[in-house]
């Protein structure tokens, strides 16, 4: 039985977030905006959430205590990451509103279970096959599936958990050196480009979406993302734009979901995977729309209206790694600050910073969102951060 709470939760209320990260950080402060108190559940005593929350439990997110404390003091609750455990959401769901929902996490928290979701909505996905025992591997058809890429069913993310297969020798290797334990194999596909939906759906089906964003990753972690008109074409935004809203719809999704889509050389479009909350390419929207991505959130989750953001200039928004505050290669170097002061001197530039005590290489520490005039201008001023920063060109 899922408590389904009376709505709209106003300001003044408590709205708890499963998840002390930069996610949800910008979740608490989109919150407290609007005049709400917050609790973050997350074991991290240093959380980026935690240190700016009303309340910060310490504690496993499946401690059964804690999810109770959680529940006692939260009118309604979200999450800020899909591996936080299903079952806590649904624990938390006996007795308080939560989206999205423990189900919907569990989709995306298994790339089996989500290809086989994004098939029945109809969205266009690319060929392959589930492996899951030695009688799947060696039902592979090679010619419909290699190359391709082999990714683990679960826990992958970031590029992690992910290997490169050309041959069937490669793929059994590729799954031994994983674990053997159960993945997709995906055909590799020609891509042109990628790109991005963010969906916010409410509690009574109504739906908005923030612009279609292009992006760009490098060593499987976004480096930089677009949203201006013609970004991408006007055939694959509609595309894009359907297939999302039949995801979360059919999912009777509730609270913010980003669809990620590979652009195929010769116009193709295909769906790569969801993400269940806000995301990082759609970090833009703090500076450059009436509505953020987490604004959304906290009206998804509270029943308020959710009214179409409306984009408010051309905008990028550029990946800050800890690798930043490092000099060189050299694993022993000692972390210096960027050139904070330079980068802020360039037109259109919003820095958000993390909070997080330790950079380390690789580790996400903050963003840049650049906003200008025209798409060139906003190009121009993110290369000059680049250059600044020390982040190879664009």
């Amino acid at each position: 039985m899922t408590a389904t709470g009376t709505f709209p939760i106003l300001p003044g209320a408590t709205l708890g977030v499963l998840g002390g990260g930069q996610l949800g950080r910008m979740f608490v402060h989109a919150a407290q905006a609007l005049g709400y108190a917050t609790a973050v559940l997350d074991p991290d005593p240093a959380s980026p959430a935690g240190l700016v929350s009303t309340h910060h439990l310490r504690a496993a997110y499946g401690d059964g205590a804690a999810l109770e404390r959680l529940a006692q003091l939260c009118a309604a609750v979200t999450t800020e990451f899909e591996n936080v455990p299903a079952e806590a959401l649904e624990r938390l769901a006996r007795t308080r509103p939560v989206a999205p929902a423990g189900a919907s996490v569990a989709v995306a928290q298994d790339r089996a279970a989500e290809k086989a979701h994004f098939v029945r909505c109809g969205a266009p996905v690319a060929p392959h096959a589930v492996i899951d025992g030695d009688a799947a591997l060696a039902a592979v058809d090679a010619e419909r599936l290699l190359p391709g890429i082999l990714k683990t069913a679960r826990l992958g993310y970031d590029g992690k958990g992910q290997a490169r297969v050309g041959s069937r020798a490669e793929l059994a290797a590729a799954w031994e050196r994983l674990g053997r334990v159960p993945c997709v194999l995906e055909k590799r596909l020609p891509l042109a480009a990628e790109c991005s939906v963010l969906v916010a759906r409410g509690r009574d089906g109504a739906m908005v979406h923030l612009p279609v964003q292009r992006n760009l990753h490098r060593d499987g972690i976004l480096a930089l993302t677009e949203v201006f008109e013609g970004n991408v074409p006007a055939a694959q935004t509609q595309r894009a734009l359907q297939a999302a809203q039949a995801i979360a719809r059919q999912l009777d999704y509730v609270g913010v979901l980003c669809v990620e889509f590979f652009l195929l050389e010769g116009g193709e479009l295909v769906v790569n995977e969801m993400a269940p909350r806000p995301h990082n390419s759609g970090h833009w929207s703090q500076d450059a729309s009436d509505v953020s991505q987490f604004e959304l959130q906290v009206r998804c989750m509270a029943g308020l209206p959710l009214v179409p953001p409306r984009q408010l200039s051309p905008a990028a928004m550029l990946n800050l790694l800890g690798d930043l505050w490092f000099d060189g290669a050299d694993a022993d170097a000692a972390p210096r600050s960027p050139a904070w002061d330079r980068v802020l001197a360039l037109p259109g530039c919003h820095l958000h910073l993390y909070g997080k005590a330790e950079p380390k290489r690789g580790r996400k520490m903050g963003h840049l969102n650049v906003t200008g005039a025209t798409p060139e201008a906003v190009r121009a001023t993110v290369r000059q951060a680049a250059a600044l920063l020390g982040i190879d060109a664009f």
